[in-house]
């Protein structure tokens, strides 16, 4: 069964300046996205949830009591209070496992299809889930971590490819951060479930648990709607690719016959190369596409959100705030985060990836530099003074702005922009390497923050600025706007770019 099939009155696709079919937004399309972008919950679940387990005290004293004994001692530097090679492991072997994960699907995505390793990825997040739940050690405690790893790796591969496939290129940016929008209610729902469980002695467990909802949800939808149509016709199913489309996009036969033909079109190309994709991708022709695949996740990690919304709980105990009111921190963190990315989703296809890119970019290092310095001024350079309920004010305000700068840009658009540069050929190839990319670079931070801030102290933050001062720049030399192009006509911004153009051959 597939959901939005047969719906009446779709609007008819029209013809765009590249001479391709474009289509309207039809109810069939919104649905069938909705239920695919939910494929966002578990990733951002496992973010929100994993940060505030860690501040739980019955968890720490059942895993990690030698964090408890830090935390008691007076004297100890608030920046190292949670330094522990054995906490940041629970929470960064998600991400070896999904970089080990994210590598496998991109071959699992071309053979079986982009809907099938969604369903796949849900099943392997459910079961790790459960192992986490019912944890009576540390090693039942990182086996779940793995296999939720797995999951993410597998769903944060297959979805954005899915996306940009299905949506009308017109729109194309609008429901692709659709995918962001669902980590983003993901990590707001489990900071939420962390504030309720935390004063409940197994309420780790339900937290930890809770998290086959999620799971359950984004698998039982993936099997309700279709594989894409570029899907099915790589897969040589055009029956079922032509059913696919008619659902999507309307009734209208002859644009649906146009549609059909440009994909047959483009998929008959890819095999008349029959090449390994792996050494396609590193063709001088595909530099351009391979640079990006590797860059943008690299930035989107080094800009240190994710590091914050791990560790926004444990990251505002650290500064001064009470168990509470850390919690509560991260909530509203989340919220505004949240908020952003309907902004992005409103104006991506208006103002197009640039625009964006730099205005979060910009906003992003003004205020993470601005917490550095308040938060030197809070806690002092040792780490020991006091912090006062202004300066904790001040701390969360002040990231709360950065977040909404990357709520708005880097948050969707490092999604967005791998999933739709690439041919046909190579797409699920370029979409697995920075799916690892964004996995390696998350295993490395989140397994060297806590140690950061103990030993950078504020100065963590300025790290994180300086990286955000090269990724905007990056931008403004290299980057050209994606915004309405279609994906079998994206060569032209290659081929039309100051640097990037020496690189690429003009396509037939």
């Amino acid at each position: 069964m597939a959901v939005g099939a047969g719906v009446g009155g779709a609007a008819d696709l029209i013809t765009n300046s590249h001479g391709l079919v474009d289509g309207k937004i039809t109810a069939a399309v919104v649905i069938t996205c909705i239920v695919a972008a939910s494929g966002g919950l578990i990733f951002g679940y496992d973010i929100g949830i994993s940060g505030g387990v860690t501040t739980m005290q019955p968890f720490l004293k059942k895993f990690f009591p030698s964090i408890l004994k830090n935390a008691a001692n007076a004297k100890t530097n608030v920046y190292c209070v949670y330094d522990s090679q054995a906490l940041t492991s629970f929470t960064s072997s998600l991400y070896i496992a999904g970089l080990a994960a994210s590598l496998l699907a991109s071959r699992l995505t071309a053979a079986v299809g982009r809907r099938n390793v969604m369903v796949l990825g849900g099943c392997i997040f459910l079961l790790g889930a459960a192992i986490n739940g019912g944890a009576e050690n540390i090693a039942m405690l990182i086996l779940g971590r793995i296999l939720l790893g797995f999951g993410v790796g597998f769903t944060n591969q297959a979805t954005p490819v899915y996306l940009s496939e299905i949506a009308p290129p017109k729109w194309r940016g609008a429901f692709n951060t659709g995918f962001q929008f669902f980590i983003g209610i993901g990590v707001v729902a489990a900071n939420c479930l962390n504030y309720g469980t935390a004063r409940l002695h197994w309420g780790w467990r339900l937290s930890l648990g809770l998290a086959v909802l999620p799971a359950t949800i984004m698998t039982i939808g993936a099997l309700l709607i279709s594989d894409t149509p570029s899907s099915l016709v790589e897969r040589g199913k055009l029956e079922m690719a032509k059913l696919s489309l008619a659902k999507i996009r309307g009734k209208n036969t002859t644009d649906i016959e146009i549609e059909l033909a440009d994909l047959i079109k483009s998929s008959e190309i890819a095999k008349a190369i029959n090449q390994e994709p792996f050494v396609t991708i590193f063709e001088r022709q595909y530099r351009p596409h391979l640079v990006m695949s590797i860059a943008i996740p690299f930035f989107q990690q080094v800009t240190g959100i994710n590091i914050i919304a791990f560790y926004a709980p444990v990251l505002f105990k650290s500064v001064g705030f009470g168990s509470d009111s850390a919690l509560i921190g991260a909530i509203i963190l989340g919220l505004v985060n949240l908020a952003s990315i309907l902004v992005s989703t409103a104006v991506v296809d208006r103002y197009g990836r640039r625009f964006l890119f730099i205005e979060g970019g910009t906003q992003m290092f003004i205020f993470q530099v601005a917490v550095a310095f308040v938060i030197a001024a809070a806690a002092g350079v040792s780490g020991t003074s006091h912090i006062s309920k202004g300066y904790g004010a001040s701390i969360v305000v002040l990231m709360c702005i950065y977040a909404a700068g990357f709520g708005w840009s880097w948050g969707p658009l490092s999604w967005l922009i791998p999933s739709e540069i690439f041919p046909l050929k190579i797409r699920t190839t370029g979409q697995g390497i920075s799916v690892a990319v964004n996995f390696a670079t998350t295993f490395i931070l989140s397994q060297t923050f806590l140690t950061m801030l103990c030993h950078f102290k504020y100065g963590a933050f300025l790290f994180y600025a300086g990286w955000i001062a090269v990724m905007t720049i990056f931008i403004v030399l290299f980057m050209p706007e994606t915004k309405g192009i279609p994906l079998n006509s994206m060569h032209q911004v290659w081929e039309k770019h100051w640097f990037w153009r020496r690189f690429v051959t003009t396509q037939p």
